[in-house]
């Protein structure tokens, strides 16, 4: 597809899978967003990570702890902003039609939101067991990855049945 037409599609373009799709970018940026805020505490560019007044949330605690750290040699906040960043090129691949022209694309963002979903549920049980508090900026990525995920599967549905459709008209 042209440049030109992908730009008008895309900013333009009006369906319900397209509509999904700007949600899951959203959803994927507020990921980012919390990588970013978090990062900038892990290294030291700010004291402090302000919470909801709830009991179970203390970030300070859970991101300066051994949990947050044990991976790479690095905090583990920039991996979010990697990740989030990964989803939303994933949603933004491809034109209003993506499901029957590229259909790969579709079913490699479900498989992307579900690898967040599950990556997320995982380590906010480690944040839990090691800290027993949680992260509120890691935990606010897990609520967009659930929807992400959620919104993912009627586009890769339509996807999964062009793939399967071709494959039967080529036997």
């Amino acid at each position: 597809m042209p440049p030109t037409e992908l730009s008008r599609q895309l900013r333009l373009g009006q369906s319900a899978d397209l509509t999904r799709r700007r949600w899951i970018i959203g959803l994927s940026l507020v990921t980012v967003a919390a990588g970013q805020i978090v990062t900038l505490y892990q290294t030291g560019v700010i004291r402090h990570l302000p919470d909801p007044p709830l009991p179970v949330f203390d970030s300070d605690k859970v991101d300066a702890s051994d949990y947050a750290y044990k991976r790479l040699q690095m905090p583990d906040a920039p991996a979010m902003i990697v990740t989030g960043g990964i989803t939303a090129v994933l949603a933004s691949a491809g034109g209003q039609a993506r499901a029957q022209e590229l259909p790969w694309l579709p079913v490699a963002l479900l498989g992307k939101t579900l690898i967040d979903l599950v990556t997320n549920v995982q380590l906010g049980r480690e944040e839990w067991q090691t800290n027993k508090k949680l992260c509120f900026y890691c935990q606010t990525s897990t609520v967009a990855a659930t929807v992400a995920a959620v919104l993912a599967v009627p586009e890769a549905l339509k996807a999964s049945k062009t793939i399967f459709g071709k494959k039967r008209q080529a036997a």
